[in-house]
């Protein structure tokens, strides 16, 4: 399962609190029923086009990965998270519009359904897009 959110948040101190992000990364895994395997990894990235500045969070998972961007002059995020195992995807998406005081969200899950039946058998990605 593939959960990506992209959002807007009027708190432009939220989107640049690093520590926000680290302790979010730290606790929610387990939240959602997933095993943080590392420590979250974040990066402020400032050398850019002046519009496109922010942070960015990563954590790997037992199951996959959390990512999550910050571009603070649009007051827009993105969210991935990726778990080879189901996870309730309402309640991620419920809980992150609440942290991340989301004015505009669009979800989209990707379910990725792959069968080792016959070798180069493709199963296709299916995508169901919400809101924004």
């Amino acid at each position: 399962m593939h959960l990506l959110m992209d959002g807007y948040c009027d708190n432009k101190e939220l989107l640049q609190d690093e520590e926000f992000l680290k302790n979010l990364l730290l606790e929610y895994p387990g939240r959602i029923g997933m095993t943080r395997i590392s420590d979250p990894y974040i990066i402020r990235y400032e050398d850019c086009v002046p519009e496109e500045w922010g942070i960015s969070g990563f954590v790997f998972l037992a199951e996959s990965h959390i990512a999550i961007h910050t571009f603070v002059e649009r007051n827009f995020v993105n969210i991935d998270v990726f778990s080879c195992k189901d996870f309730d995807t309402d309640l991620a998406a419920k809980d992150l519009r609440e942290r991340f005081q989301f004015t505009q969200s669009r979800v989209a899950l990707a379910e990725r359904e792959w069968t080792r039946s016959q070798p180069g058998t493709e199963n296709p990605t299916r995508y169901r897009y919400h809101g924004l």
